[in-house]
């Protein structure tokens, strides 16, 4: 008997929301009533929701014709009555949709208040409607539902219009399970169906599991907001610190330019005037030359030899001529003045802005530990996981898939899959080493080369002067200071991955357009101690900034 009150309850209360939807004028605006019909379903009598069209040229709401052609044997028209041989694909008229919200936009619709369905007279507002009565009720018609035992357990929602969408067209029972495996709300008769052995939880369940994923991805927003303002931040500074290092270093070089060229033009007045003076004491020799060579043709026409030769010693003597054999305007000097000097404000443009791009990148310092899960059984690692060193006995750890077993390597054990950091390593004292970073899916447990492709961003040094860069192929680097502290700074974003020689402030190498694509972990490798003689460790350093 109860089965029957509700579904002819559910009969009754289709045919109220049939004249009720009937009466409810289409839209507002009366300007718009004619077109109002064009977009409206003939399904569910309201404006269209993701309308589709069929082959006939008929328009209805995606979800009412689904649900028409669900409940019946036959494809067809609900409209025309045609009918179609196999069922027809349907597919958003996005034309009909767009026209649709614009007038939604231009005249929005009211919602309609739920009204009581037992008050006669006066018409209350509802307060709860209830799925199994499939009727809504006012404070007063509700109160049974709150009072009586049986009517306690009948599932109240807050008032809604359309009941029946809420109520399983199936078994005529609330919907109050939703299918995981289907994505769909079912009623408890659909579990001992064809939903049996789904995973089905309750209906308020999965509400609050997608009001908890809602609130999860609101955070996410809220975080990637932050994150990019301030990263946004950062770059303002950034590029406020480069424009005042580009300032410095232009105003640099227009001074070096001024003082180079006052030096060149002193330089120039110098050798001119040197050679006017020296041109001026030429000449004056010329002409004396000549009155004494005068003289001599004179005196070459007398026959009085001793008195010639009298003569012309004391002419020689006369005067001291200069070897100008020996004399010569030296403008090399000047020159090798000049490219010192240019040598000089090269070296110092390059020292002050790789200084600055070592303080910047000194600001995204993180605190490094090594990982013992990682290291090698012949490294010995410190209680701090500060430094670590090569041992002389294979010690006995715990096989790890993460460990290294074939190379003396260890890892950091935070990862990086975004953003910048930066650690610096002392190496002072030794006569190998590797340094660099390495992604997390590297192979840990065969014999590899050190190599991007191979996942291995590093540096390293060999037999006590030989630096260079695994880039594959490898790099030898030349560098005119030994470093005693490296400093490896990561921008993920950019692909770069920089070192830097800490205490001389210079560029050792850089990894530049790489590509990352998961997380990047700090790389360490101390190599064999050679008999003693590369035994000192590799040491993680706090990082102290430059002035």
């Amino acid at each position: 008997m109860k089965r029957r009150r509700v579904m002819a309850g559910s009969s009754q209360k289709r045919q109220k929301k049939s004249k009720r939807d009937a009466d409810v004028p289409p839209l507002t605006s009366s300007s718009s009533g004619r077109l109002t019909k064009d977009i409206q379903c003939s399904i569910c009598l309201d404006v269209f929701t993701n309308p589709v069209t069929t082959s006939c040229g008929h328009n209805f709401c995606k979800t009412c014709l689904n649900k028409c052609w669900d409940n019946s044997q036959t494809c067809s028209c609900p409209y025309c009555k045609e009918k179609f041989e196999h069922r027809p694909d349907l597919k958003i008229n996005t034309t009909l949709r767009e026209l649709v919200v614009y007038y939604k936009n231009k005249s929005p619709e009211k919602k309609p208040e739920v009204m009581c369905d037992v008050c006669e007279d006066r018409k209350l507002k509802a307060l709860k409607s209830c799925l199994v009565c499939q009727s809504s009720y006012c404070e007063t018609h509700l109160e049974p539902h709150l009072r009586v035992a049986g009517l306690q357990k009948h599932k109240l929602i807050n008032p809604v219009r359309n009941l029946e969408d809420y109520i399983c067209q199936k078994h005529e029972r609330p919907l109050e399970l939703f299918c995981k495996d289907d994505q769909m709300c079912v009623c408890l008769s659909c579990t001992e169906g064809e939903h049996k052995n789904h995973n089905t939880v309750p209906l308020e369940e999965m509400i609050q599991d997608t009001q908890h994923m809602i609130q999860d991805r609101i955070k996410k927003i809220q975080d990637i907001k932050h994150s990019a303002e301030i990263r946004k931040r950062n770059s303002e500074k950034e590029k406020a610190a480069r424009v005042e290092l580009f300032t410095d270093l232009i105003r640099s070089i227009e001074r070096c330019q001024t003082e180079l060229l006052e030096m060149m033009e002193e330089k120039q007045k110098a050798l001119e005037k040197q050679e006017e003076e020296l041109i001026e004491e030429l000449e004056q020799e010329i002409t004396e030359l000549k009155m004494r060579n005068t003289e001599l043709e004179q005196l070459s026409h007398t026959e009085d030899h001793l008195h010639l030769l009298q003569i012309y010693s004391s002419l020689c003597s006369s005067r001291n001529t200069r070897n100008w054999s020996e004399i010569s305007v030296k403008t090399d000097e000047s020159l090798e003045t000049l490219r010192r000097a240019l040598t000089q404000l090269q070296d110092t443009l390059l020292k002050k802005f790789t200084q600055t791009d070592l303080k910047r990148m000194q600001q995204y310092a993180v605190d490094v530990t090594l990982d013992p899960d990682t290291a090698h059984p012949y490294l010995i690692l410190s209680d701090d996981g500060k430094q670590v060193r090569h041992g002389d006995i294979l010690q006995k750890v715990p096989y790890k898939p993460e460990r290294f077993d074939r190379f003396l390597n260890v890892l950091g054990k935070e990862g990086f899959s975004s953003g910048r950091f930066y650690f610096e390593v002392q190496v002072k004292g030794k006569t190998d080493w590797t340094l660099g970073v390495a992604r997390e899916s590297v192979n840990r447990k065969d014999v590899i080369q050190l190599s991007p492709n191979n996942g291995y961003w590093t540096v390293a040094l060999r037999n006590g002067n030989e630096y260079g860069a695994f880039a594959g192929p490898d790099v030898f680097l030349s560098l005119r200071v030994k470093p005693q502290r490296v400093g490896v700074f990561v921008d993920y974003e950019e692909g770069l991955v920089s070192f830097y020689d800490v205490e001389s402030s210079s560029h050792i190498y850089s990894f530049t357009a790489q590509s990352f694509t998961e997380k990047l972990y700090p790389y360490f490798s101390p190599y064999p101690n050679n008999g003693g003689k590369n035994s000192t460790p590799l040491i993680i350093t706090p990082v102290k900034y430059n002035k």
